[in-house]
């Protein structure tokens, strides 16, 4: 068990026979009373997000989930498929467990796939992927005064803003927790 005041975003824990990772995490503490804990956190069996309020003092289960990295294979209309690149195994999740994160996959992609008691539970990509550009929003001449960027559409299909100095064939670093760019990656 582990007092609410522990929890924090990524943290997995169980809560009246559910499981649950937390997304979000705040401590609000007003001027008179006790102190709450909001949390914004995802049910990892029905794929449910919800906000949910502790009072300070409560406490939870805390669960060790097992992480194991596995390669993207492919995506079909209802499946999306790994490898172990260990064992060979092919496990598969329900496409809609990664709602718009399948916009960042790419082939051969490491994917921490999350298990608890031998079921997969959830999945953790990588904080940062370089990705190669296959499209650039034309630049205009003289047009850096409000805006030095421009959209780029990544091989994956994912689209953000870069630098007008970055162009169609270069690759790229994007954090993927903010969805933003951070580097032009050397040749």
């Amino acid at each position: 068990m582990i007092d609410v005041n522990q929890l924090r975003k990524g943290t997995t824990f169980t809560d009246s026979g559910n499981l649950y990772r937390v997304l979000e995490y705040r401590h609000h503490k007003p001027g008179r009373g006790k102190a709450t804990i909001r949390v914004t956190i995802r049910d990892l069996r029905s794929g449910a997000t919800f906000e949910k309020t502790f009072n300070s003092g409560e406490r939870v289960e805390d669960i060790r989930v097992e992480a194991n990295t596995v390669e993207y294979l492919y995506a079909d209309d209802d499946f999306v498929t790994f490898m172990n690149t260990e064992t060979y195994e092919q496990p598969q999740l329900n496409r809609a467990i990664f709602g718009d994160d399948l916009k960042f996959i790419k082939d051969s992609m490491p994917i921490k796939l999350l298990s608890y008691e031998g079921e997969i539970i959830d999945y953790e990509l990588p904080k940062t992927m370089e990705y190669q550009v296959i499209e650039v929003e034309a630049a205009v001449a003289g047009d850096t005064a409000n805006s030095p960027t421009k959209k780029i559409v990544l091989e994956s299909g994912f689209e953000v803003s870069a630098p007008m100095f970055i162009n169609v064939g270069d690759v790229v670093k994007i954090n993927l927790e903010e969805e933003t760019y951070v580097t032009r990656v050397s040749k």
